[in-house]
């Protein structure tokens, strides 16, 4: 199918080494992800932009698309096809994709965030790799209505609203992974393969000390590839990633543990508790124990826990 106006199609866009597609926290909103999840009807958003959404990716988000009625043309990782409505598309992290929509496409859109629903996207998780490579299935009729209902739990503010809709959006993820289960696998670009297995080593071995070397090599990589990997995919260099992804899980420890602030240093390898301070305050403006004390003064934890990367 060729198309004129503005295109989705990115040359080079398979090896992910493109350092123009950009890096969406949500829609290409700057601010960190503010919600649990986030739920939209298609036309709601499409609409704003031409029926034109271009070819993006979302470093730390997972994305379902029910698509109901209209026409709709996709591209993922700079290959394009139309798509058969009904249909249920699976966009996991970094994989690059944009939309060309007819008007007045009707269809949602679910934005997760993989810390949010380790069920589906952790290490080890029985939907993961399922989940792990884009895909497109058949809609069943109550997927629908699984939507409807996150739509609705996302106006609500009472205590069930976050408990409600994590487990809907599990749903929506478990019957994603069964329709996508006999289809044949969609390949994943290279890049965003090993960009993919980069992450998952960095998320088992954080606290091991291991050095940018040692990634690498089990990457069957060398330092100088990892690292033009990890720039065209997430924007950082290899050795900032892993930084970011540290001091994530130092957010964490000063936020649900009692450890001491050294004792959390120490466990993310720093041998020097000044130096690991003066490193937190860098990545996220505030010192350790600022930060631990400003959680205490609150009822829940900060937001912003979630969006350190």
């Amino acid at each position: 199918m060729d198309y004129p106006g503005n295109t989705l199609y990115f040359r080079n866009m398979n090896d992910g080494a493109n350092p123009a597609i950009p890096a969406y926290a949500l829609y290409g909103e700057g601010r960190r992800f503010p919600d649990i999840l986030h739920c939209e009807r298609i036309s709601d958003r499409a609409s704003l932009h031409d029926w034109q959404i271009a070819p993006h990716r979302h470093p730390n988000l997972h994305q379902f698309f029910l698509i109901r009625s209209g026409s709709a043309w996709v591209t993922v990782d700079g290959r394009g096809r139309d798509l058969n409505l009904p249909t249920l598309l699976s966009i996991p992290a970094w994989i690059v994709h944009g939309f060309r929509f007819s008007a007045g496409t009707e269809g949602f859109v679910l934005t997760v965030p993989l810390s949010e629903l380790p069920e589906a996207f952790g290490d080890g998780a029985p939907l993961a790799p399922a989940l792990s490579a884009w895909g497109a299935a058949p809609a069943g009729a109550s997927l629908e209505t699984l939507f409807e209902q996150i739509l609705h739990q996302r106006g609500l503010s009472d205590a069930a609203r976050a408990p409600m809709l994590r487990a809907l959006a599990l749903q929506i993820a478990c019957q994603v992974a069964r329709g996508l289960h006999a289809q044949a696998p969609a390949n994943l670009s290279r890049y965003a393969r090993h960009m993919q297995a980069f992450e998952a080593l960095v998320r088992n071995h954080l606290r091991d000390g291991w050095t940018l070397r040692d990634y690498a090599a089990a990457l069957s990589l060398t330092p100088t590839h990892l690292n033009r990997i990890s720039r065209a995919v997430s924007g950082q260099s290899a050795g900032r990633f892993v930084e970011s992804r540290q001091f994530h899980e130092a957010c964490r420890l000063l936020a649900y543990t009692q450890m001491s602030i050294a004792e959390v240093g120490y466990a993310l390898g720093f041998d020097d508790p000044a130096y690991f301070s003066r490193a937190f305050r860098r990545q996220t403006g505030e010192t350790p124990s600022r930060y631990r004390k400003r959680l205490a003064s609150t009822d829940l934890p900060d937001p912003a826990l979630r969006g350190v990367s």
